[in-house]
């Protein structure tokens, strides 16, 4: 496999996280660059990455770097992306990709004209096991697929200064964990939804702390989703159908899956399906970026990615929040 030189924008938790990934798939990293000079040193010196730059315009220019990794706050991937791929550089950005759709289908069309390739980082999509209950639900054991549920809360500190509650940086649930939610939601519909019904309660600095969502598409089939940044939810989806249903828990990095045939009402039988490793989520990103970019294409991801985004523009409209930049 072809080794790729990437080039890591921001220096925060996930980060760390991508770069222990990226020297586990590839054995090394060639640049970083984040806004704190001394951070970004010991960053570098922790992780083993060969070149720190001033800034991300001295890193995108670098003829040497092929990807382009992005894990700054929401607001910043926007003008990140632009550049990155104006120079003709490959890139992975953390979720939300963008903070609207505007914005998605501008780099989403950038992307395509450029023939380059860029993905988002939500690990639901590389993850295994959702590959073996697209097999189930293709084989027709599950019946017409009717109903999704999936729920995200995350309990954070009260404090009306952190990014997480920051309209500046397209705080809220939505954004922050909601993506998970809507992308696990979106890959079990057969179309992307059409109708939106949804009601949310306030944080005190504007952007949304908790909400409840319900998508339909044309052909009838629904999704409910329960987000809050205010009160602990398990990670749970349910995919159900007329002949049975699956429970993925911890979804966004899920191994395993229970599925209930329910077909006979008298009696019902599980098996479990199990998949991939939870630690490896991000070695799973890392190996389908460079695989995307040897063939090619991307097999759907980003298509997807704008269903979710449009899907989230759709859901912020009903509760008429905007944000400072849209």
């Amino acid at each position: 496999m072809t080794t790729y030189n990437w080039g890591m924008i921001g220096t925060g938790v996930i980060a760390h996280e991508m770069a222990d990934a990226l020297n586990a798939v590839n054995g090394s990293i060639y640049g970083v660059t984040a806004v704190n000079a001394e951070q970004t040193q010991q960053f570098a010196t922790e992780k083993h990455i060969q070149h720190v730059y001033p800034n991300a315009e001295a890193m995108i220019a670098d003829a040497n770097i092929d990807i382009i990794y992005i894990a700054t706050p929401h607001t910043f991937h926007y003008d990140y992306i632009k550049k990155a791929l104006n120079a003709g550089k490959h890139v992975l950005a953390e979720k939300a990709i963008t903070v609207n759709a505007k914005q998605f289908d501008e780099v989403q069309a950038l992307a395509h004209e450029k023939g380059l390739i860029l993905t988002e980082g939500l690990t639901l999509f590389h993850m295994p096991i959702y590959q073996k209950v697209q097999d189930l639900i293709a084989s027709g054991k599950l019946g017409d697929i009717n109903m999704v549920q999936v729920n995200f809360g995350s309990l954070k500190d009260y404090d009306p200064t952190n990014r997480f509650f920051n309209k500046d940086l397209a705080g809220g649930a939505l954004l922050d964990i909601g993506g998970y939610a809507t992308a696990f939601a979106r890959s079990f519909l057969n179309s992307q939804p059409n109708v939106t019904l949804t009601t949310v309660k306030f944080f005190e600095t504007g952007v949304d702390e908790q909400s409840g969502i319900i998508l339909k598409n044309p052909e009838q089939q629904m999704a409910v989703m329960a987000l809050s940044l205010r009160a602990k939810q398990p990670k749970r989806g349910v995919v159900s159908g007329t002949k049975g249903y699956v429970e993925i828990n911890n979804y966004p990095r899920a191994t395993e899956a229970l599925v209930t045939y329910t077909e006979d009402a008298h009696s019902s039988h599980t098996e479990t399906l199990t998949a991939g490793n939870s630690d490896l989520a991000l070695q799973y990103e890392v190996q389908d970026m460079q695989r995307y970019i040897e063939v090619g294409h991307d097999d759907g991801q980003l298509a997807m990615s704008r269903d979710v985004s449009h899907i989230m523009d759709d859901v912020r409209n009903a509760w008429g929040m905007k944000f400072p930049f849209d």
